[in-house]
């Protein structure tokens, strides 16, 4: 089966890093092992942050010509796909090309992590949130990867048999890797970054906008004065809001080690490496880094919000905090920090919990499955 992929946010090829693109290429590794060819059919970034109607609307334009033009070069018979599946198509990232092609080619239309928010009918991305209304009534199957997702797609969808849940995951190949490796990767990172390897080491990975990103590092840096004991911290990121975040850590003094942006291949060893992740998740869809860090084995302290509960088990493979409550947040930080046998045990339940219901094989699995599903529902609705 030959399939178009297309996200809307950021292709799978974007050059910036962030864990939407780590999804992105994850969903389109997951499918090749279905057996199924997977073509990235745009890169039309459809993107607004600032809620500016002209770019909407120029977009929109954009993306209505990329499909025409997909058509004609399908209708040409050239590489013609069997389903159109869209990854995390929302107001501000709509799908301007896959309700069309999918239409005008009567395929199944799938959409994965779509993102659907009511109270963005009235507001600056309207149209946006409208092209979004209508993708999600269009698809034949939408996934979602969290349960607050779900929740809101619920009353989109004709019957519950168009919604099902796909949990975020990865391949813990490389991190199982690293884990295996834990203590080489902890003394290079000593000796690179000149940090005591007799302290427990915390660290953060997330880039530094000037957005929720920054938000997250602020408070992070709140609950980190108020954590007592020997510790240090990585901070991994960098991008335009690193010198607030940089100045927001400057009272923990040399306890707070920026190392700037790494490559994604670097990750897994520095994962593995440290004792604890931390961040504060604020207003997080719901984390990958975190699901990266307990493929490594490192357990995690997250603020209970959006989906983080979907990759995080709390009392299991860490602690989940109520949202934006740095003291509860210190506090649980601590507790672990003081406990290196629950850390241990946390540890080893992390790698477990992303192996066994969190990986890519498991995924692929549902893809499949969906996949299948998805043309029978196309069949009846035709």
């Amino acid at each position: 089966m030959s399939l178009a992929f297309y996200a809307p946010l950021k292709s799978p090829d974007h050059p910036i890093p962030s864990g939407d693109r780590r999804m992105a290429q994850a969903l389109v590794e997951a499918l090749g092992r279905t057996g199924q060819r997977v073509e990235i059919a745009c890169r039309l970034r459809s993107y607004d942050r600032d809620g500016n109607v002209r770019r909407q609307e120029r977009l929109q334009a954009l993306g209505e010509r990329c499909a025409e033009k997909l058509l004609r070069r399908y209708r040409r018979g050239r590489e013609r796909p069997q389903a159109w599946l869209t990854y995390h198509g929302y107001h501000k990232a709509p799908d301007w090309l896959g309700p069309k092609v999918s239409t005008a080619l009567s395929i199944p239309y799938v959409m994965i992590e779509a993102s659907f928010a009511p109270k963005q009918a009235a507001g600056p991305w309207a149209l946006g949130h409208r092209a979004t209304e209508r993708a999600i009534r269009h698809a034949d199957l939408v996934l979602g990867l969290t349960a607050v997702d779900l929740e809101c797609l619920a009353s989109l969808v004709e019957t519950t048999a168009q919604l099902r849940h796909l949990p975020p995951f990865l391949d813990p190949a490389p991190y199982a890797t690293a884990r295996a490796a834990r203590d080489r990767h902890r003394g290079e990172i000593a000796a690179r970054w000149a940090i005591d390897p007799g302290c427990p080491w915390l660290l953060a990975v997330a880039m530094m906008r000037a957005d929720v990103k920054r938000e997250s590092y602020l408070l992070l840096g709140q609950a980190l004065e108020r954590t007592r004991g020997p510790w240090q911290i990585l901070v991994v990121g960098d991008g335009p809001a690193r010198a607030a975040i940089e100045a927001a850590f400057a009272s923990l003094g040399p306890r707070a080690v920026f190392v700037g942006a790494l490559a994604e291949a670097e990750l897994p060893a520095l994962y593995a490496g440290c004792d604890l992740y931390v961040w504060p998740a604020v207003r997080e869809a719901y984390g990958l880094a975190m699901l990266e860090a307990q493929a490594a084995g490192l357990p995690v302290v997250a603020g209970r919000e959006g989906g983080v509960a979907e990759v995080v088990q709390h009392g299991v493979t860490g602690l989940l905090t109520p949202p934006r409550d740095m003291q509860a947040f210190a506090r649980a930080v601590e507790a672990l920090l003081a406990d290196p046998h629950r850390r241990l045990a946390m540890a080893e339940a992390a790698w477990r919990f992303v192996a066994g219901q969190r990986s890519l094989e498991q995924a692929a699995a549902a893809l499949d499955g969906a996949l299948h599903d998805a043309m029978a529902i196309r069949a009846a609705r035709s």
